[in-house]
């Protein structure tokens, strides 16, 4: 086996064993390489069907687990002070938002893994961007964009459509 690829063996245990989210910093001093080198083999390990998401926090592997987890896209518009009310209402019904996507004109899609479970992360995500210079990627795209929600079941994801309509988030396809 070739250097790079046990290291990226060893990238992937140090994912699979984490709790939560592991910076490229972490992982460029676990595995003796610079921060560069992790940001390709990230981009290597999702090219061969790797799910690693790269958050805020950092980067985290997508472990299903024994139970099925159901998958609805959400396409949604409001505003940037109504974020953190539009994250809440999904997670309090039980959902896990994976991402936010938002269509651009030069760059086509634009995508970003988000991994928000509970008003904790949400709250920590909304303080970040309050922090950066850089605004929320609705910013882009006039409000709308697009969310990837997991959830236990359907019955989770319809009701997460219904407070989205009720609210006047959810955009009529």
């Amino acid at each position: 086996m070739v250097e790079s690829e046990i290291r990226r063996k060893r990238l992937l245990d140090v994912l699979k064993n984490s709790s939560g989210p592991v910076s490229g910093s972490v992982l460029s001093k676990a595995l003796g390489v610079s921060r560069q080198v992790i940001v390709q083999d990230i981009a290597l390990l999702r090219a061969g069907s790797a799910e690693i998401f790269a958050t805020p926090k950092g980067y985290i592997l997508y472990t299903q687990g024994p139970a099925k987890k159901y998958r609805r896209s959400y396409m949604v518009n409001h505003t940037k002070e109504q974020i953190v009310d539009e994250l809440s209402l999904i997670v309090d019904n039980g959902g896990k938002v994976l991402n936010v996507i938002v269509a651009h004109d030069v760059y086509g899609q634009i995508q970003a893994d988000l991994i928000l479970e509970n008003r904790q992360d949400i709250l920590a995500f909304y303080e970040r961007m309050g922090s950066s210079k850089a605004g929320p990627l609705l910013q882009l795209s006039n409000g709308i964009h697009i969310h990837t929600v997991e959830a236990a079941s359907e019955r989770i994801l319809d009701n997460i459509e219904r407070d989205l309509r009720e609210r006047g988030y959810l955009v009529a396809e």
